[in-house]
């Protein structure tokens, strides 16, 4: 069972994420998709640890910029083997998808020399592997991702490429998911539930 939690910067989203996991399971497993560059995301990646750690809920930190489909696919089968005896799975919070497809597009490039077709193709093929995953795991996950395209237009080629990139990512994610929670100023929104439906009309 997947559900996405999606925001703009500081929306509260991560927060409502990490509530949401702790009560749809009794600890958790965080994948954390960031890269450290520098000491100021050195910084911030230690206080969301400390956070988590500073609660009764147990969460073990598994850190995966790139490989998040087969890290998914990996669980899965752990998860199996413990409700096979007789035990509760920990629920999966993945934060977050943005990064991964910064990680993700950076990857493509470098290893097709430059921008183009072969990158693209490259990109297409992480994110399809990604949606797959997300859709065959049959165990609670939580993913969150952020809003990208409710600013202005970036002004470069590369800018452009990733706000639209994490426009299509999330319209993925969001149909193979169960429940689809937007958060703006803290307060969250179930929008499948409140959908609009052509049949409506």
């Amino acid at each position: 069972m997947a559900m996405l939690v999606t925001g703009g910067t500081r929306s509260g989203k991560s927060l409502f994420a990490e509530q949401l996991a702790m009560r749809l399971g009794k600890k958790g497993i965080y994948m954390a998709t960031s890269r450290i560059w520098d000491e100021e995301m050195a910084e911030r990646v230690n206080r969301h640890q400390q956070s988590r750690g500073a609660g009764a809920f147990e969460w073990e930190t598994v850190e995966e910029p790139l490989d998040l489909a087969e890290l998914l696919a990996k669980q899965a089968r752990a998860a199996a083997a413990i409700t096979s005896a007789g035990e509760q799975p920990p629920v999966v919070l993945v934060d977050c998808l943005t990064l991964w497809l910064t990680n993700a597009l950076m990857a493509a490039e470098e290893q097709a020399g430059q921008a183009g077709r072969e990158a693209d193709e490259q990109l297409h093929q992480q994110t399809e592997t990604l949606i797959g995953a997300i859709a065959a795991y049959p165990y609670p996950l939580v993913l969150v991702t952020n809003e990208v395209g409710a600013g202005i237009v970036p002004a470069y080629p590369m800018g452009r490429k990733f706000r639209d990139e994490a426009g299509r990512l999330n319209q993925r994610v969001a149909a193979v998911c169960d429940k689809v929670f937007l958060v703006t100023a803290g307060i969250p929104i179930e929008l499948k539930a409140a959908a609009f439906r052509w049949e409506q009309l």
